[in-house]
């Protein structure tokens, strides 16, 4: 599957990296703001030994028609901002190009974008598409219908300098219908990020806790959406929907009464 991606901060670059080890996808190119890396590959940037093109780009060199007509791609990751759709969105959907965006915070009107954008295309959005998070929403999620009442509360820790909420702590307090206010946040060194719900019984404690080690995280959860949003029809998906024909085992027997 050839790949292109959108954003090469940080995170971009884990990403890329990740992708460029696995043999499932081909990166073509990334594009980035800034003009200071052009004419480089990924892989010689990130000292990674690939036959991929890998091609840096700034959006001022190409317009995404000319982009998609030199280096066509299955696939868009974008991991930039809010205003990364204005760029390449319509003309992907157009192509019939999938899109996936791990934007970590959206205002409703991009959201709708995306929506829109999913009549023509397959869209997956996860503002934390790292695996373990995913499983550990719809764990909570399972565990808040088993006792409804119980007390809910997220608590979520970054590095020192991350000024605001925790877009994934904010998606967590949706999903389980609470207040923003149930979210308690931690600032301290270099956490790259920990997120943990805390159910509360009267006699009991459970937690579900998910820490981010690196950024390659982030390429596991890509990697995992591309290869299961493969053959799938167009529309709107999120990782949800993609983790849940996992949480059915194999060979599961029919309830039955123990004697």
């Amino acid at each position: 599957m050839k790949v292109g991606i959108i954003g090469f901060g940080k995170t971009g670059r884990a990403v890329a990296s990740v992708l460029l080890e696995s043999k499932k996808t081909n990166l073509q190119w990334v594009i980035r703001q800034s003009k200071q890396l052009e004419q480089q590959s990924v892989a010689d940037f990130l000292g990674i030994e690939s036959d991929e093109p890998s091609h840096i780009f700034s959006k001022d060199e190409y317009s995404i028609v000319a982009l998609l007509d030199r280096y066509p791609v299955d696939i868009i990751v974008d991991f930039s901002s809010e205003n990364g759709l204005d760029y390449y969105a319509e003309e992907a959907a157009r192509r019939g190009i999938t899109i996936i965006s791990a934007v970590s915070q959206y205002p409703e009107q991009r959201i709708q974008q995306l929506k829109q954008l999913a009549t023509q295309t397959c869209v997956l959005h996860s503002p934390n598409i790292t695996l373990g998070i995913n499983f550990v929403i719809l764990a909570a999620k399972i565990l808040k219908n088993i006792a409804p009442e119980t007390d809910i509360d997220v608590i979520e820790e970054h590095f020192k300098a991350k000024p605001e909420v925790s877009g994934t702590a904010k998606v967590i307090t949706r999903e389980l219908d609470l207040p923003e206010d149930s979210i308690k946040s931690v600032r301290a060194g270099g956490i790259v990020g920990v997120h943990e719900i805390l159910f509360g019984f009267p006699f009991q404690t459970v937690r579900l806790k998910h820490e981010s080690i690196t950024r390659e995280a982030f390429g596991n959860g890509i990697l995992f959406a591309i290869e299961n949003l493969k053959d799938k029809p167009k529309g709107f998906y999120n990782m949800e929907a993609l983790l849940l024909p996992f949480f059915k085992l194999d060979d599961q027997p029919e309830l039955q009464v123990l004697t």
